[in-house]
């Protein structure tokens, strides 16, 4: 017995889902279901679903599907904006990042809404929220404001944030295990013989004072105490990170390894060591935090600290939907941390040493 063809979609007007539906053989809230990534469609009619929806270069109306369904399919992704340091929208870091949220929203058939919120006024975010922009909030960073995070939280309000573990914290976050980053890096660095030590980061995020604390409290196991003259508060940005090195350079002449914040500062540090003269790693070894993509293309590569960018994008997205069903996510969830050595701190090979 012979099948027959679905019709054919006309291709001179748009497609609609009741197309879509009569093509697939479905009802149309099956077809709104599959591509919003509903587990209550079994994954083999998803999986056809979303073949034609590529196929026929469907695409949700997503004004439309909100107001069918009074349900927003927007989520605010917010990147706070610090007046003080200015920090580029360009770090590598947040592209990861907002790449891989724009991928887990996708994919659950949401769309994103991108904003900057002025850092000292996090609580300015809600305005998406309550003024029916977005129907819950994704933030890249707790910057100085726990408390006003708390406060957004007891609201309510449907957030959840990328960043670290907190006393007393009373809203969902997604974040690497900073403290033990830290103490990686130091094992990694007395491993390779190092001992003049410095740090580049600024130590009044939650984030960067777990990773200097980590790294700290190794080295003083090892019997190496890091003297406030052996570190700099330094935004995430280039310049900053270089004109910092510099100086550090020049009131540290014995210095022997550097670990940075963020790959970025890093990459910044290795700059002005050259600019110095000093060969890496030959002369001083750097580490830096995040794994960003450029990070094993970068001369030399560049040994760090591996966020799982693209997990962590995944879990934040998840938790937050898990949020906007009523349901109570963990209060931190925390994801694995990797230290990566490529050449920047890898002890060189004795010259003449043969196998």
């Amino acid at each position: 017995m012979n099948r027959r063809a679905p019709p054919k979609a006309d291709p001179r007007k748009r497609m609609q889902m009741a197309d879509l539906a009569r093509l697939a053989g479905v009802s149309a809230s099956t077809v709104s279901r599959a591509l919003a990534g509903s587990a209550l469609i079994s994954e083999d009619t998803r999986t056809r679903i979303q073949t034609l929806a590529r196929q026929f270069n469907y695409t949700v109306n997503s004004v439309a599907t909100d107001l069918r369904s009074g349900v927003k399919r927007t989520i605010g992704v917010v990147v706070p904006y610090e007046q003080a340091t200015r920090q580029s929208f360009a770090d590598p870091f947040l592209h990861g990042m907002i790449g891989a949220l724009a991928d887990a929203l996708t994919e659950r058939g949401y769309e994103m809404l991108l904003s900057r919120i002025d850092a000292d006024r996090l609580d300015a975010s809600a305005v998406l929220v309550e003024g029916g922009r977005a129907a819950g909030l994704i933030l890249i960073g707790q910057w100085r404001h726990h408390d006003q995070l708390n406060a957004m939280a007891e609201r309510g309000l449907p957030l959840v944030v990328w960043g670290a573990r907190l006393p007393r914290q009373q809203y969902c976050t997604v974040g690497g295990d900073n403290l033990l980053g830290g103490r990686l890096v130091a094992e990694h660095l007395l491993a390779q013989g190092r001992r003049h030590m410095i740090f580049l980061g600024d130590t009044g995020l939650p984030e960067v004072a777990q990773r200097f604390r980590g790294f700290s409290q190794a080295l003083k196991a090892h019997g190496i105490a890091l003297g406030g003259e052996q570190r700099a508060v330094v935004p995430f940005l280039a310049e900053s990170g270089r004109q910092s090195m510099l100086d550090l350079i020049d009131a540290q002449p014995a210095l022997d390894a550097v670990f940075a914040s963020s790959d970025l500062l890093a990459m910044a540090a290795i700059s002005a060591l050259r600019e110095r003269g000093r060969r890496i790693p030959e002369d001083v070894a750097v580490v830096g935090y995040d794994d960003v993509e450029l990070a094993a293309h970068f001369h030399p590569p560049l040994s760090t600290v591996r966020q799982p960018i693209a997990a962590g994008g995944a879990m934040l997205v998840e938790h937050l939907l898990a949020l906007l069903q009523g349901e109570a996510p963990p209060r931190a969830a925390q994801l694995d941390t990797q230290l990566i050595v490529r050449e920047s701190s890898r002890k060189p090979a004795r010259a003449g040493k043969t196998r």
